[in-house]
């Protein structure tokens, strides 16, 4: 198969143009979602029941079915409510950029609730009650040691989570949000040459995961540095003569 690069070069320099946009969907339904979800964490680890059930049906609803038959849920059904047409919100709700960002927040603080509370759950027992020791309030406990903490375990399945965050802005461009793949679908339209288009379309997506992926682990790795000097140090410590006798004796 030929390439032609002057094509390719001119098909990256139109879908980098849609990238912005792209972003804009990555981040708004990021922030979003992540509030979200904490709101739904905060309900499913409640021992009250009705918020608990509310937080366990919202989570089994938005990650046990699809995300675009969600999407297609929200572009094409609010607007049939007339008490949404009537409302406040309705010039928001009306744009597709809005619908797809609304419906990738939703869908994302499903699974991001559940990561949280994995992480809440992976906190030894032992940190939470030597906080309670030293009069550590509950803020000030959640602040100093449960969130530090829970947000280590958390980041690894954090990363997957935002990978896949990105590559489900794709589906907006089926609400007709000219993201970069709905660029690259509106060039393959002009031009018929779908395996170039799309071969650029995923080098884009490649090297926005790369920096997502990238960012996270370096908060990951800054978040447990004190974790890995200690093994380190603890090499590096120099051997008392004593231990050398006790290992060199019989």
């Amino acid at each position: 198969m030929h390439f032609d690069f002057d094509f390719l070069f001119d098909t990256l320099r139109q879908l980098l143009g849609a990238v912005p946009v792209t972003l804009g969907l990555f981040f708004s339904s990021l922030i979003l979602g992540g509030l979200l979800s904490l709101v739904i964490v905060t309900m499913r680890v409640s021992p009250h029941w009705l918020p608990n059930r509310f937080a366990r049906a919202y989570i089994l609803v938005f990650r046990g079915s699809p995300l675009l038959i969600q999407m297609f849920l929200v572009y094409y059904g609010l607007g049939q409510f007339g008490v949404i047409r009537e409302s406040f919100m309705w010039p928001l709700l009306r744009e597709p950029y809005m619908c797809a960002v609304l419906s990738l927040a939703l869908c994302t603080a499903g699974y991001t609730a559940e990561i949280i509370r994995g992480g809440l759950i992976a906190v030894p027992i032992g940190q939470i009650e030597a906080g309670y020791s030293i009069g550590l309030s509950g803020f000030a406990l959640l602040r100093r040691v449960i969130g530090p903490i829970a947000l280590r375990q958390c980041l690894p399945a954090y990363s997957t989570e935002a990978v896949l965050l990105v590559k489900s802005t794709a589906l907006a461009s089926l609400v007709t949000v000219w993201e970069v793949t709905g660029v690259a679908q509106q060039i393959i339209q002009q031009t018929y040459r779908t395996t170039e288009v799309f071969i650029c379309a995923a080098l884009i997506y490649l090297f926005l995961n790369f920096v997502v992926v990238r960012l996270l682990g370096l908060l990951e790795r800054r978040l447990s540095h004190h974790l890995r000097e200690a093994p380190a140090a603890a090499a590096a410590r120099p051997v008392s003569a004593t231990s050398e006798a006790r290992r060199a004796a019989p």
